[in-house]
Parts: C-alpha cells; sequence; structure tokens
C-alpha cells in the first residue's frame, strides 16, 4: 500500500481524514507544527482504530516542523526512503485560516500559506512526487444570491486568507501546464466542515475562543459561552440569517480519500472540485437542529452584519458526485448529535 505525506495532519480536517487513511491501510507521514493543532489528536486516531482491532504499529510517522521550513520538509521525505516506504503522494492541509486573523496580518498569512507551499512544491519535485491533493476553499469565490457555487464560476476573494488559497490554486495551476504528463493535482474547495467522529474521540478543538458558528454553539451549550451572537437579521433568506453549506467532517474526510484514489487511478490531470453537502442551512435552523436533537436551549442574540459576510453560500457538488463517485452521507442531525457527543466528552478540547 502506497506512503503518503499529511501536512497539518493532527488539525481537525486532518486528523479526520488520517483515521480514514490509517483505516483503508496507507501508511502516513505527518508533518506539523501544533500551532494551531495538538499532538493528543493523532493519539486519540490510534484509540480508535485500536478499539476497531486496527493495528497501524509501522504505519504512522509523526514529525514535528513547519511547512515555512523546507528542511523539515525534506526531513520527511527521506526518512520515507530510509525505511523504504517512499511517499508517493501528499495531502496538503498546513496553513493558517481565520479569515479576522488574516485581515489583521497578511504578512502571517502569505508565509504561511503561499511560501509554505512553495517550500513543499520544491520539495516534492525534488524527490520526484508527483500527486497533490491541496485543501483550499470555498472563501475563493464571489458570492452570488440565492445560487449554488459551481467551480467554474468567477473567483474573488475578499480577505487576505482566500487570497491566499485561490494564489496556491493558481500556482498548483501553473505547475501542472509546466509537465502536464507527469502531475496529478486536486484542489478541493470546502465549505463548512463541521460535527466530529461518532465516537466523540475526535473534534474540533477551538484553541482560545472559535471562530465559526458551530463550535460557538456547542461551547454555548456547555456554558463556557454566555449566548450566540448573529450576525444579521435582515439578509434576504427565509428566516433573516446567513446560509452555509454545513458538511459533516466524515464526510470531508471521505471526500479526500475519493479524490486520492481518484488521481492515483486515472492519467495525470488537474482537477478542481467542491466538496459540500448542496443543501444550504440557515444559522437560525442550525440553531434550532442543535437545540431539537440534543433536547437543549442555546441562547443567541441578534448584532450587525460583518463586513464581507454573505446571505448565501452553497455549494453545487454534481462535480464530486460525478467524476469522484463520492455523496455525502450524513445530514444536519448527525452534525448537530456527534458535535455534541465530542463536546460533552472534551468539554477543555484535548
Amino acid at each position: 500500500m502506497k506512503s503518503i505525506f499529511v501536512t497539518g495532519g493532527a488539525g481537525f480536517i486532518g486528523s479526520h481524514t488520517c483515521l480514514l487513511l490509517l483505516e483503508k491501510g496507507f501508511t502516513l507521514f505527518i508533518l506539523d507544527s501544533f500551532v494551531t493543532s495538538s499532538q493528543k489528536s493523532l493519539k486519540r486516531v490510534s484509540l480508535i482504530l485500536s478499539n476497531k482491532g486496527i493495528d497501524i504499529k509501522g504505519k504512522i510517522y509523526l514529525v514535528e516542523g513547519d511547512i515555512k521550513n523546507k528542511y523539515d520538509i525534506e526531513r520527511v521525505f527521506k526518512m520515507s526512503f530510509e525505511l523504504n516506504k517512499i511517499i508517493k503522494s501528499v495531502i496538503h492541509f498546513a496553513g493558517l485560516k481565520s479569515v479576522a486573523e488574516s485581515v489583521k496580518n497578511p504578512f502571517l498569512y502569505w508565509e504561511n500559506n503561499v511560501n509554505g507551499t512553495i517550500n513543499l512544491l520544491k520539495v516534492m519535485v525534488k524527490f520526484n512526487c508527483k500527486n497533490i491533493v491541496f485543501s483550499s476553499s470555498a472563501t475563493v469565490y464571489k458570492a452570488k444570491s440565492n445560487v449554488p457555487l459551481f467551480e467554474n464560476d468567477i473567483c474573488e476573494p475578499f480577505n487576505p486568507y482566500g487570497n491566499t488559497k485561490l494564489t496556491i490554486e493558481r500556482l498548483l495551476k501553473d505547475i501542472y501546464n509546466s509537465d502536464s504528463s507527469q502531475w496529478r493535482i486536486a484542489s478541493l474547495r470546502y465549505f463548512n466542515p463541521v460535527g466530529a467522529h461518532e465516537s466523540g474521540l475526535l473534534g474540533e478543538d477551538a484553541l482560545g475562543k472559535p471562530n465559526n458558528i458551530y463550535p460557538l454553539i456547542t461551547q454555548v451549550a456547555i456554558g463556557k459561552i454566555k449566548e450566540i451572537k448573529i450576525f444579521g437579521s435582515d439578509w434576504p433568506t427565509v428566516d433573516g440569517t446567513g446560509i452555509r453549506d454545513y458538511i459533516h467532517i466524515m464526510d470531508l474526510a471521505e471526500g479526500h480519500f475519493a479524490a486520492l484514489d481518484y488521481l492515483l487511478k486515472e492519467k495525470p490531470q488537474f482537477l478542481t472540485i467542491n466538496l459540500g453537502t448542496g443543501i444550504g442551512t440557515s444559522v437560525l435552523e442550525l440553531i434550532r437542529c442543535f437545540e431539537k436533537v440534543n433536547n437543549i436551549e442555546i441562547p443567541f442574540s441578534f448584532d450587525n452584519r460583518r463586513v464581507g459576510d454573505n446571505a448565501f453560500v452553497v455549494a453545487d457538488n454534481s462535480l464530486a458526485k460525478k467524476i469522484l463517485n463520492w455523496n455525502p452521507k450524513r445530514n444536519i442531525d448527525d452534525i448537530c448529535r456527534d458535535g455534541w457527543n465530542w463536546q460533552l466528552k472534551n468539554p477543555n478540547g484535548y
């Protein structure tokens, strides 16, 4: 079975994807700086698999390091050669992801996300590894009103974080065009990853106060935060609150496996694919669903709209269904149930 290099593998999306890949029998080499993640997430991955009777000894190698340091990336590739478990593909999660922080400190985001990716790609070329799945984002799109977003829609990010993601996508396309007979590249545009593994052992550990609506809901539910602030009650939507496409974290992990599997089986190509459910849920609908599923009240109040927010951001996922044969299996009830199970079992995160 092939070896995969996973950057940022201890993070929220990375750890859930690593769990699935190990379950599928892959050998993983993981590089993580632990700036926004915890080593404990990967210990939980091992525990979940052990509980299923899956032995991952000799299947997971963790290196603490940073993609801003080319030497750290080279260390991982060299290790794979020394162990005769040569890395054939990369899944690239590593990067900073706070929109608000990117507005305050764009230098930090361009240095980490763009320069770090350039380092990674240069090392990949050095070690003749030309298969990569990239963690992109729906923030690259120019928002439309009440219409799902297609992969060929206009891309016009409204913040530095989105700008770095789109820049990396364009870089990857340029690299593919320079050697289209060798490179296999998939750029996956996520919508709103939420929820947790059904065991409650693996989930989103928001360091400090979370920025996104879903971890805010679970922290209000457990009493860490007094109430939810909903930004805008006058959006042109069914109830005046913003509509988003919330995708269960395990469906997203399965999307990564499907993309990697497709790349390895098919001819060299460049793919850009949305990963979302295609179903829009308003902020109020999400809160009401969480209350119903978990039998708990979530206090909230309305605040002014935030600059840069949009009324409706939902994926058209028909391309993922057609090309990758991937379908999201979990619904908003599953998201609310699994996320609350994680929060109850881990009130203070890892």
